[in-house]
């Protein structure tokens, strides 16, 4: 019987076990979107997972959505994040860099030069958002026009590839909670009347393009993609979540990508597992629960629901988690006053965030 904890080869990618540290923003860039000496004992002190996949990074400067997060569009960036990259793999970890563009989730206040936000569609996001000035209301979202798509596209690519350069072993393309390609998944923020919107087929279109564009560019066996489908964050609707995803995954599962992250909402453990069988290639689960995900999960290694479990939570309070997973314990509780923010092991969130 397969285990959580043994190896998996990840399309060429070995890793010593099937326990995955999932995304997780941290908002700790130095100026000009930098990784820090903080962010590389972070990462280095969660190296015994099988994989990590590293917080957020902005793929261009107009893709950026939250304060203090750390891009892959300049050369200082790329030099930042090589002692990332070294710190993990001198302790054998294995690291992906996760790009993700908000699109209209963000501000003005955040990005430079008079940018805004962008999106499929002049459509505002519900609510407000945390800046460096304290909360403020989502803004309506430039429309992208055709060849600002394309340019999108190709800016998922460059980053892909400076992702290599900087020493990571792969890239995962954020499709999921509310950012720029659910943007475009979703018919509620996506009106377009063009190739990118409408019928099914041209929503998942941005979706498959950014994930051909960044295969092509570092090959295949070193990018994935995540997704989450049903997920209602950023004011995401979706009306056909079923025919949407089956459609996207089919039309992905060709390209022979190194894995498909699946972020579960509640209720979905049936697409879950149709998804599984339409994917070749592995799948990383982060399973729908009712708390921080725990020892349950790794059962669905056992029975074959997934191949890889994705922690988030308890990866923040044990950077030691597969260790403490194998032993059942015991599990350091992290609240939301350790979860942004500070140290690498003693975390001061932003007040704007605990209140």
């Amino acid at each position: 019987m397969t285990t959580a904890f043994d190896p998996i080869d990840l399309a060429g990618t070995r890793l010593a076990n099937r326990i995955a540290m999932a995304p997780m923003t941290r908002s700790r860039a130095g100026e000009g979107g930098t990784a820090t000496e903080l962010v590389a004992d972070y990462y280095a002190q969660r190296a015994s997972a099988g994989l990590i996949i590293t917080e957020g990074i902005q793929p261009s400067a107009v893709g950026q959505g939250y304060p203090w997060t750390p891009g892959l569009h300049s050369a200082g960036q790329v030099a930042s994040w090589r002692k990332v990259t070294g710190a993990v793999h001198a302790r054998g970890g294995r690291i992906f860099a996760q790009l993700m563009h908000t699109g209209r989730i963000g501000h003005p206040v955040l990005l430079p030069d008079g940018l805004v936000p962008v999106g499929p569609s002049a459509i505002a996001a519900e609510g407000a958002h945390f800046t460096p000035e304290g909360m403020k209301d989502l803004v309506t979202p430039r429309e992208l026009t055709g060849e600002e798509v394309r340019a999108t596209i190709a800016d998922y690519a460059t980053a892909a590839r400076n992702a290599i350069e900087a020493g990571f072993d792969g890239v995962e393309v954020h499709g999921a909670n509310g950012y720029l390609i659910q943007q475009f998944l979703a018919s509620n923020s996506n009106r377009r009347t063009d190739e990118w919107g409408g019928s099914t087929g041209n929503r998942i279109r941005f979706a498959t393009e950014v994930v051909k564009a960044v295969a092509a560019e570092i090959g295949a066996g070193r990018t994935g993609l995540r997704i989450s489908p049903a997920n209602t964050l950023g004011s995401i609707a979706e009306t056909d979540t079923e025919a949407t995803y089956t459609a996207l995954v089919d039309a992905i599962a060709p390209l022979g990508l190194a894995y498909l992250h699946v972020m579960e909402a509640t209720g979905i453990r049936e697409l879950t597992l149709d998804l599984r069988k339409r994917f070749p290639g592995t799948l990383i689960l982060n399973p729908f629960t009712d708390g921080p995900t725990g020892p349950d999960a790794l059962g669905l290694v056992e029975d074959g629901t997934a191949d890889v479990i994705s922690y988030g939570t308890l990866f923040i309070a044990n950077p030691d988690l597969p260790a403490r997973l194998k032993a059942g314990g015991p599990f350091n509780a992290a609240d939301r006053t350790t979860f942004y923010g500070g140290g690498a092991e003693g975390y001061v969130d932003y007040p704007a965030l605990t209140g």
